[in-house]
């Protein structure tokens, strides 16, 4: 793929004031004004000023009466609020605002930033899949993550469950984008928020909305159109037909990224999307070798500080489990549902299990029997778990 795609971003003067900054947040807040509106509005009125004052107009034209503009204090609450817990707000056409956005069609004309900004001047791979991932599925995001890492690449993704946890977890060392549907204070899943903390200090948190805004299920399309955006290509590890993932991957084909997709065994519903778009023609992805290869055209555009495989710099330690003699007391339905959502049709080591599990033999093994008795786990020889 051609790393020009990304080089020329569409031409746009920011805000250059702080009054200016507020009318573009008060725009861009304002009802029924989304980025293609906003854009549209700047073009048409020549500042956010000149677009705040004509809505009431253009909505009364619409057949909206009674429309009032986002509120100049709202607007300011949100810029005080977003400053006084240590992000940034950038605007499109801002020095640090990524380029990969900005060459979109209808970019967002502002992101709330928390973390460390220097992320958005690297290259990214985005890694997107399903929240219930099984072990393998999560060692495999693990080892793409790290490696992917080690070759240069910032991981984006959006700090959901599984997958997107596994990715997060290996890339805070070398570098990794939480992309949130919500506000970028507003953590969810909640069991993520360490997870979340740790982004904030050693890598980036992003996000178009509001600060305060809780995910609705209406954020996430917009939410997976940035994480696509961002990247150079999305790598899909464990998708079930009809998922979120399957709309992130056809984000990234509209947008001209590259798909990429690790196979599964076809018993295994959440393969089903992996092996559709493998069947549909995104790059079949072993490990990161086929990774760097898909994106030949792309390696080039590594950062300076990236080492030579010739002399490659250590690779980044794998991301810690909890200590299992400090593991929370958890009952017997939801020890059962993690069990089952970790393992798949392809064996698993027990002790690779008890690992991601990040429990002591002692809780697991009478779960582990129980569900061996019910006919949900099968034991093969070596070891080895798999669901039934």
């Amino acid at each position: 793929m051609d790393g020009t795609t990304f080089s020329s971003p569409t031409p746009f003067t920011p805000p250059t004031t702080e009054e200016d900054r507020l009318l573009w947040l008060r725009l861009i807040r304002s009802r029924r004004v989304g980025p293609a509106t906003f854009l549209r509005l700047l073009t048409e009125h020549g500042s956010a000023g000149a677009a705040l004052a004509a809505l009431p107009g253009i909505a009364r034209d619409a057949g909206v009466s009674d429309y009032a503009a986002h509120p100049h204090d709202a607007a300011q609450r949100e810029l005080s609020l977003g400053r006084s817990k240590g992000a940034r707000l950038l605007c499109l056409g801002d020095p640090d605002y990524p380029a990969t956005l900005a060459a979109l069609t209808d970019p967002p004309p502002v992101l709330w930033a928390l973390g460390a900004a220097r992320m958005l001047e690297q290259p990214a791979i985005a890694m997107v899949g399903a929240r219930n991932a099984s072990s393998l599925g999560q060692r495999m995001a693990r080892k793409l993550a790290e490696g992917l890492g080690y070759h240069g690449f910032t991981i984006v993704s959006g700090l959901a469950r599984g997958i997107d946890t596994a990715a997060h977890g290996a890339a805070l060392k070398s570098g990794t984008i939480a992309v949130m549907a919500g506000g970028v204070d507003i953590v969810y899943p909640p069991e993520n928020a360490v997870l979340a903390a740790a982004i904030a200090d050693q890598g980036l948190r992003l996000s178009e909305q509001p600060f305060g805004l809780s995910p609705q299920a209406r954020h996430f399309p917009r939410r997976n159109r940035l994480i696509a955006g961002l990247a150079r290509a999305v790598i899909v590890v464990e998708a079930a037909e009809g998922s979120g993932s399957l709309i992130t991957a056809r984000d990234a084909l509209d947008q001209g990224r590259e798909v990429l997709a690790v196979p599964g065994h076809p018993f295994d519903a959440r393969a089903a999307g992996c092996n559709q778009l493998i069947r549909g023609g995104a790059h079949l992805v072993r490990d990161v070798a086929d990774v760097i290869d898909a994106l030949e055209a792309s390696v080039s555009a590594l950062p300076p500080q990236s080492a030579p495989r010739s002399a490659p710099r250590p690779m980044p330690a794998a991301t810690q489990k909890p200590a299992r003699g400090a593991a929370k007391p958890i009952d017997t339905l939801t020890l059962h549902r993690r069990i089952l959502d970790r393992l798949g049709p392809a064996p698993v080591a027990e002790d690779q299990l008890l690992r991601d599990l990040g429990l002591p033999a002692a809780t697991v093994a009478p779960a582990l029997l129980f569900l061996e008795l019910d006919g949900r786990v099968q034991r093969q020889p070596g070891g080895m778990l798999a669901r039934s």
